[in-house]
C-alpha cells in the first residue's frame, strides 16, 4: 500500500531548503533566519506534514514529557499555573503530566522522577522530602520550594507581600490586625505570617499571638478561625484580619455574617492569591494578586532552558506581586 503521508522531503523540496533545514526549523529555529522560518512553515502548513514526536523521542532519548507535582488538584489556585505551564511545554513540543502528590500520591512519588517516566520535574509541593527529588531528572521549583533541594526557584516575596496587607489596613487606620495562618511548617505559610509580625512591628503595633489562628488554606479552616474570632471579647476581638489564602478568608468572611457581623462594617479582610472566585464573592474580597499564569510561564521556560543547555545554576526569579483593593475593607467604626 503507497504511503500518501507527507515527509520531511516534501515540506524540503516546497520551502525550496535541504531537509537539515527543515530539521533545524522543527528543533531549533532560533538558529535559522525569519524568512527561511516562515518558508518552512508555510511548507509545513500547505503539505499537512506532521513531525513524528514518538520517532524524534526515541532518537534524542527523551519520553517527552514534563511532570507538574501539585499538592492538591482541587485547589483553584494552580488552574492558572498550569495554563502558564502548558502555554510553554505545548509548543516546545513536550506533553504537560500532572501528578497530585496529596495523601494517596505521595507514596509514588518516585515513580515520576525517574527518566524513563519524564524528562523533567515542575515541583509545586514545598512539603516534599529533598532527598526523594535530588539527583535524578532536571527540575525546577514553583510557588513552593523544598527546604534543602538545589534547584532553579520562580516565586514571589510572600514575606513582602504580607506586608502590603499589613500596610494597607494599618493605613485603613486598624490598629488591631489578626491573621490566619497557613499549614503548620509549610514555607508560605512561614513566610507569610513572618510578614505579617515584621510589618506590625514597623508600623509600631504589637503583634498578637493570641489574634493568630491556625489554618491549612482551606474555607473550612477559615471558617473555624472565624468561630474563634467570633469567640473573643467584642473589645479584644481585631477589627481586621489578614489571612493567608482567599479560600480562608471566604470560610471567614461567610461565618461572622452568618452571626450577624457585616463585612466591612464590623471588620475588614484581606486575603491571598486573587482566585477568581473572589471578586464576585460579596463583598468582593481584597487580597494579594499572584501572578500565577506567569509564574508557570516562567518555570516551564526556566526548566526547557535546564534541559537544552545542561544549565545548573540554582538560582531564585522573584515575580512582583500586586495589592487589589475591593470591598472588603474599610476604616473600622468609629469608637472600636
Amino acid at each position: 500500500m503507497k504511503n500518501d503521508r507527507p515527509r520531511i522531503r516534501d515540506v524540503a523540496r516546497l520551502a525550496g531548503v535541504s531537509t537539515a533545514t527543515v530539521s533545524r526549523v522543527l528543533s531549533n529555529p532560533g538558529v535559522v533566519s525569519q524568512q527561511t522560518r516562515a518558508s518552512v512553515q508555510n511548507a509545513i502548513a500547505a503539505t499537512g506534514y506532521r513531525l513524528n514526536e514518538a520517532a524524534r523521542n526515541l532518537r534524542h532519548r527523551r519520553t517527552g514529557g514534563i511532570v507538574a507535582l501539585v499538592p492538591n488538584l482541587a485547589n483553584p489556585f494552580f488552574a492558572q499555573i498550569l495554563s502558564g505551564i502548558a502555554s510553554v511545554l505545548g509548543p516546545a513540543g513536550y506533553n504537560l503530566l500532572i501528578a497530585d502528590t496529596g495523601p494517596d500520591g505521595a507514596g509514588r512519588l518516585l515513580d515520576y522522577a525517574e527518566p524513563s517516566r519524564a524528562d523533567g520535574l515542575i515541583v509545586l509541593d514545598g512539603a516534599l522530602p529533598a532527598h526523594a527529588l535530588t539527583g535524578r531528572i532536571p527540575l525546577v521549583e514553583a510557588c513552593e520550594w523544598v527546604p534543602g533541594l538545589s534547584a532553579p526557584r520562580v516565586k514571589i516575596d510572600n514575606r513582602a507581600a504580607a506586608g502590603l496587607a499589613v500596610d494597607h489596613l494599618a493605613d485603613l487606620g486598624h490598629r488591631r490586625i489578626g491573621h490566619v495562618a497557613g499549614p503548620p511548617g509549610n514555607v508560605l505559610s512561614i513566610a507569610r505570617l513572618g510578614g505579617w509580625r515584621d510589618r506590625l512591628s514597623a508600623r509600631g503595633l504589637t503583634p498578637d499571638e493570641a489574634a493568630i489562628w491556625q489554618g491549612d488554606f482551606s474555607l473550612d479552616s477559615g471558617q473555624a478561625a472565624a468561630a474563634e474570632w467570633l469567640a473573643q471579647p467584642p473589645g479584644q476581638r481585631p477589627t481586621a484580619v489578614f489571612l493567608a489564602s482567599d479560600a480562608m478568608a471566604c470560610g471567614f468572611i461567610a461565618e461572622v455574617q452568618r452571626h450577624g457581623f457585616t463585612v466591612p462594617r464590623d471588620l475588614s479582610v484581606v486575603g491571598f492569591d486573587d482566585i477568581e472566585l473572589v471578586s464576585h464573592v460579596s463583598p468582593p474580597l481584597t487580597t494579594i494578586r499572584q501572578p500565577r499564569w506567569m509564574i508557570g510561564r516562567v518555570a516551564a521556560e526556566r526548566l526547557l532552558r535546564r534541559l537544552e543547555t545542561g544549565d545548573t545554576l540554582d538560582d531564585d526569579t522573584i515575580l512582583p506581586v500586586e495589592l487589589v483593593v475591593r470591598g472588603s475593607t474599610a476604616p473600622p467604626a468609629p469608637g472600636v
